[in-house]
């Protein structure tokens, strides 16, 4: 019996993304997990995936990278907007920790947070609320930079009245000079931001796709939503938002600089995000798996190693 062939039957259609091919997918993983960082064709010459070895780590590098960034910006004189994500989120206080120990202000850097929860309507949580990612980084941004903090104004969050502008107060920046950062996790499912695979399908062509700026009231997967029972609700599921407000691929396909970090386990050698992580770097880019465009674009990815497997059943 051809075991991916019943999955695939059984499993794919209404599950799945329509257009995930599991077979090739599954083919992405099982490479020689030695054989993680070998580049591929479609890369950006300066996209460059890098490993690291514990959790620490991970947060540290992601941090420095972020701090290095907005130096490098204001060192040249020139702004920096940054779309920033709530996840992962043990970066930004080794980012405070960068820019306090150098005594960089932040007062050239535009934030824009890449989603938001919300119900269909679009509508989100107040600020206030401690589930809000406006409330997030908040607590673990902005508000730790004490004097060397973004602008009040210079911040934008995800709601259905500010998400419509970022496309174009972003493309006024860069005509203005500055510089776009997109900093990222990938989802179960390869989503960037809460820019979901299925939503392919709606498109008739990739550049139709790649034209998408935003989504209000955008539907999840139900994989995003497990994800994120697991990751942030401490597996209460009833309590994940079944939709979010997001940027789309014509936000985070403009970046000058990508930074991006997967650090997706849990203990006990379960893991969430090797499969997410293999289909971004192996699998060509495909409309259908949003985070495999991210690695046309230039910056870093920066993974915990113990997601190059060998991914391979075990009970644990």
């Amino acid at each position: 019996m051809d075991l991916m062939s019943t999955i695939a039957g059984s499993m794919m259609e209404g599950f799945f993304p329509a257009g995930w091919d599991l077979t090739k997918i599954d083919q992405c993983m099982s490479a020689d997990p030695t054989t993680i960082l070998d580049r591929q064709s479609w890369w950006h010459a300066g996209f460059e995936p890098v490993l690291c070895g514990s959790v620490t780590d991970f947060d540290t590098m992601l941090g420095h990278e972020i701090a290095l960034t907005i130096k490098q910006s204001r060192d040249a004189g020139q702004k920096l907007a940054l779309i920033l994500p709530v996840g992962p989120m043990g970066m930004y206080r080794w980012a405070v920790y960068f820019l306090k120990e150098w005594g960089v202000s932040c007062d050239h850097v535009y934030g824009f947070n890449m989603d938001e929860w919300s119900d269909a309507d679009g509508n989100t949580l107040p600020p206030t609320n401690p589930g809000a990612f406006q409330y997030a980084m908040e607590q673990a941004f902005y508000g730790p930079l004490g004097d060397l903090t973004v602008p009040e104004n210079q911040r934008h969050f995800a709601t259905a009245e500010t998400l419509p502008t970022y496309a174009e107060k972003i493309g006024e920046l860069k005509s203005a000079g500055a510089k776009l950062g997109v900093i990222f996790g990938i989802g179960r499912v390869c989503h960037i931001a809460f820019w979901e695979p299925h939503f392919a399908g709606e498109f008739n062509s990739e550049e139709e796709w790649k034209a998408q700026t935003h989504r209000i009231g955008a539907k999840l997967h139900p994989l995003t939503i497990e994800q994120n029972a697991v990751t942030s609700f401490k597996s209460r599921t009833t309590l994940v938002p079944a939709y979010a407000n997001t940027i789309g691929p014509g936000c985070f396909l403009q970046a000058d600089k990508i930074i991006g970090g997967c650090d997706g386990i849990f203990s006990r050698g379960m893991q969430w995000q090797g499969m997410s992580v293999w289909m971004t770097l192996r699998h060509e880019p495909s409309s259908w798996i949003p985070s495999t465009y991210m690695t046309t674009q230039p910056g870093r990815l920066i993974i915990l190693d113990e997601l190059a497997g060998p991914l391979v059943a075990e009970c644990n």
